[in-house]
């Protein structure tokens, strides 16, 4: 059975990230975030090649991967399972804002991954739609490269290890972090591999 090679590639900075801001679908790359994923197109091999290169590419609906997608280079499929998370009346405001309006829901939100007090999409309901997608892919033996957010790439490596759901806020993804998965049988496999330039010949 050939595996299946997939790389989670989280976008580049937006406005809303540096500002610790809730996400909304319209939100694009800052000036930095443009810069590095341009950057990026350049850096973003491993040992098996360019970023998308001799596969399928697909990305969130988002501005922000949708813009990343355009910047290194790849001409992505949208796929609804990779939106980030609907924060419904969060959108667009702060952490600092809804810790001084809002304390309990805030709470409420950061210590139960099943809650939604913002009227959107809880995590756990993140989680199902991205696991969903994920066992999906396991068995097409194709090399697919998705570009989507930091907060659904957390939940990934959550689902494919198999662990409790609110161990995803102790996973950190920076933007343009690259997370690489393969799948083959029943099981994902998170790959931890050195950059082209260290890899042996």
């Amino acid at each position: 059975m050939t595996a299946t090679s997939l790389r989670l590639v989280a976008h580049g900075h937006t406005a809303a990230l540096r500002r610790a801001r809730f996400g909304g679908p319209d939100d694009g790359l800052d000036e930095g975030g443009l810069r590095a994923a341009l950057a990026q197109a350049h850096t973003g091999s491993d040992r098996h090649g360019q970023l998308g290169e001799g596969g399928v590419c697909v990305s969130s609906p988002a501005s922000a991967a949708t813009q990343t997608a355009d910047a290194l280079g790849l001409l992505p499929s949208i796929e609804t399972a990779l939106a980030d998370c609907d924060y419904g009346d969060w959108a667009g405001r702060s952490f600092e804002e809804i810790a001084v309006e809002q304390p309990q829901a805030l709470h409420t939100w950061m210590s139960a991954p099943e809650s939604a007090p913002h009227g959107g999409e809880s995590v756990a309901a993140v989680r199902e739609r991205v696991g969903q997608w994920l066992d999906g892919q396991r068995g097409r033996g194709q090399r697919i490269t998705a570009i989507t957010h930091p907060l659904v790439i957390r939940v990934a490596v959550v689902h494919v290890l198999d662990l409790p759901l609110a161990t995803y806020r102790q996973v950190d993804v920076e933007p343009l972090a690259i997370v690489r998965l393969t799948g083959r049988g029943a099981r994902w496999q998170l790959r931890l591999g050195a950059p082209q330039a260290h890899s042996p010949a």
